[in-house]
């Protein structure tokens, strides 16, 4: 049986890193509310989120089609002193949330979920990163940028925010959207293959 793939993400950013590793997919974004519930930890936010986002793409595929679709969700969160940092409202907010930042280091959690018509696996991958000590000109310039509007934890660190990291400890690409090992590790145990694994499972 061929397997089609769908991403519940109409994230660029995520549909470039699924590209670069050689998946042909569809995108199916899922449209649910992602408020917090209550006193829910920034690890279980994230992991029920992509779960939901990936139950919801599939959800809306025909039935007829279900057998043979994976559906891969995604969610990003910033956490600092575990809290949240979603997307700025407005350049106060962009300025309290790169202040907290600023010279310290914060956790970005990337949950990853993988839906089949017979099972649902997930996985968080949790990616340390330190900033260097920012001025609040720097910070309201690289506001006037436009590019931390749409961020989560008001950056984005492919783009103009790169400067400001002075460490990373664990996965690049989870910051970005999507941890490519873990994705791939995942989708593999659905039998959605990258071509390079596809032609190491021939030689064998």
């Amino acid at each position: 049986m061929t397997l089609s793939l769908v991403l519940a993400s109409q994230s660029p950013r995520r549909q470039e890193l699924l590209t670069q590793i050689g998946y042909t997919f569809t995108c199916k974004p899922a449209n649910i509310n992602e408020d917090i519930k209550g006193n829910e930890l920034p690890f279980n936010y994230v992991n029920r989120l992509a779960i939901e986002k990936a139950q919801a793409s599939f959800q809306n595929i025909d039935a007829l089609q279900q057998g043979s679709t994976i559906v891969l969700g995604s969610d990003t969160s910033v956490v600092y002193n575990d809290c949240i940092l979603g997307k700025p409202a407005d350049i106060d907010e962009c300025i309290a949330q790169l202040q907290m930042l600023s010279g310290n280091t914060h956790q970005v959690l990337t949950s990853i979920a993988v839906i089949s018509k017979d099972k649902v696996l997930s996985d968080v991958v949790t990616t340390n990163v330190t900033f260097k000590v920012l001025s609040l000109d720097e910070i309201t310039r690289y506001w006037n940028t436009g590019e931390p509007q749409d961020k989560a934890g008001s950056y984005g660190i492919q783009g103009i925010a790169a400067q400001f990291v002075t460490n990373i400890s664990g996965s690049y690409s989870a910051v970005v959207g999507l941890p490519l090992y873990e994705t791939t590790q995942l989708l593999s145990k659905f039998g959605v293959n990258t071509p390079i694994q596809c032609r190491a499972e021939e030689k064998i």
